[in-house]
């Protein structure tokens, strides 16, 4: 399944890349290379595109999904110790910085 989602990727990758050089510059690189809007080749290419959208849309969720998993199997939400020197947390000391700045004057 990994390898359809990559191609997936791909493909919506150079359909946003066209999308692009069509509102820019209004200049569409499927057609230019196929034979035009209406060529066999060019519709294809735009089919597989918009199914490689709807694709990616499970990779958006897949993500979370995976992450979420992984914090309920290890049982911890968010561990970050953060420390802003409040009533909630430890000051630092800085008693020896202030002695060793004192010494350098």
């Amino acid at each position: 399944m990994r390898t359809l989602q990559r191609i997936a990727l791909a493909l919506t990758i150079i359909g946003a890349i066209n999308w692009g050089l069509i509102g820019f510059f209004r200049f569409d690189l499927v057609a230019a290379l196929f034979g035009g809007q209406d060529a066999f080749l060019s519709r294809v290419v735009y089919g597989l595109v918009g199914i490689s959208g709807l694709i990616c849309l499970t990779l958006l969720f897949k993500q979370w999904d995976e992450m979420e998993s992984r914090e309920a199997v290890s049982g911890r939400h968010n561990q970050s110790n953060l420390n802003y020197g409040t009533e909630f947390g430890e000051e630092a000391d800085f008693s020896s910085v202030d002695k060793s700045t004192k010494e350098n004057e």
